[in-house]
């Protein structure tokens, strides 16, 4: 029986090069349509340096998006001031999560994802697990803290953190999928988030007498 032999990424110093000509050659000709020919080309390298770093496309998509998710996450939670109100704090978090879906990368890659997931899953699944899945899971690990420190009443954080999450999506993911996002304006979509943090905390927050 063969061994399976497990791929991996490896760092070097061209490493972030390779990853800036991959991710706009991604986000122009989608995953199935990205060639390694291109991808080299545009990030300034031979095939071979592409292949020692990466020798898998799908591993290369996955580590794109999951810096780039990563480096959302860590930009938020660098703003978060133990002296905020609930409302603040769910009001960035909520702005950031809007924020990254009207992101050009954000609109390309969600619209990449959803038009070949159904021929490549893992890739999808690769996606959600670094991106939506990193989300909700730190999102979940502050509103633990929030509802240990009394400010909020949750019994089920994991639904706590999807409802608002989807919440802070409603006038925008839709308009995105179906092309309408000529529709979004910023301040209609900063609105949404209100109204988002608003109903939350009608659901979650404590009623002080």
């Amino acid at each position: 029986m063969a061994q399976v032999v497990e791929q991996v990424v490896r760092r070097g110093r061209k490493f972030d090069q390779v990853l800036a000509g991959a991710r706009t050659i991604f986000l122009r000709d989608g995953f199935d349509g990205a060639s390694v020919d291109d991808i080299a080309r545009e990030a300034g390298v031979s095939k071979a340096t592409l292949y020692a770093y990466f020798p898998d496309k799908q591993l290369l998509f996955k580590e794109i998006c999951s810096q780039e998710c990563l480096r959302q996450t860590q930009e938020v939670e660098a703003e978060i001031d133990p002296a905020m109100t609930v409302e603040a704090m769910l009001m960035l978090a909520g702005v950031r999560i809007a924020g990254f879906l009207m992101s050009d990368f954000g609109q390309n890659a969600c619209r990449l994802v959803i038009g070949e997931g159904a021929r490549f899953p893992e890739l999808a699944r690769d996606f959600y697990r670094n991106g939506p899945a990193l989300v909700h899971d730190r999102l979940a690990h502050h509103l633990h803290h929030l509802a240990q420190n009394g400010q909020l009443q949750i019994d089920d954080l994991d639904l706590a953190a999807d409802q608002f999450i989807q919440l802070c999506k409603a006038s925008i993911l839709e308009k995105l999928v179906f092309r309408m996002d000529h529709h979004l304006r910023e301040d209609r979509v900063r609105q949404s988030v209100q109204g988002a943090v608003e109903m939350f905390m009608a659901r979650y927050g404590v009623q002080r007498g």
